[in-house]
């Protein structure tokens, strides 16, 4: 097995060992392992390809980071005919957050998800995505 060097915050290495030692993982290497197979598996889905998807996207960042609310309007604009929607919201004292609706195929939703995980100082960014070209609201009851 290859042994690959990764640079991280402190702080974020001390929550990998905590985590691996309170969940049972024989060590932070487990942990990054699983956690890069989920990354690379989440927008494998292939029940998602070649349909109209709905993607939420929310984006948590210190709004003292300006960088980061700049990249997201430039994001924005440079992905609008994905971007049905953008709602941007303050959040306690100190953060900003960013909420993309985004209505589109998997293959330019999962370049939108990424390309925004690649922004540094983002704190969080989650989504979810599910088909609408077949969406039918009595069968959820």
């Amino acid at each position: 097995m290859a042994v690959v060097s990764v640079s991280m915050p402190d702080d974020l290495l001390e929550r990998l060992d905590q985590f691996a030692e309170e969940h049972g993982y024989t060590g932070r290497s487990e942990v990054v392992r699983e956690a890069s197979r989920n990354l690379l598996g989440e927008f494998e889905d292939t029940r998602l390809e070649d349909r109209d998807l709905m993607g939420i996207v929310t984006v948590l960042f210190d709004y003292e980071t300006t960088n980061v609310e700049e990249r997201m309007m430039h994001l924005r604009h440079e992905h609008e005919d994905l971007v049905a929607s953008n709602f941007h919201s303050h959040v306690g004292d100190h953060y900003c957050m960013e909420l993309f609706v985004l209505e589109g195929e998997l293959e330019d939703i999962s370049t939108f998800v990424g390309r925004i995980r690649a922004t540094k100082d983002a704190l969080t960014v989650d989504y979810s995505v599910i088909p609408v070209d077949s969406f039918d609201p009595l069968a959820q009851s």
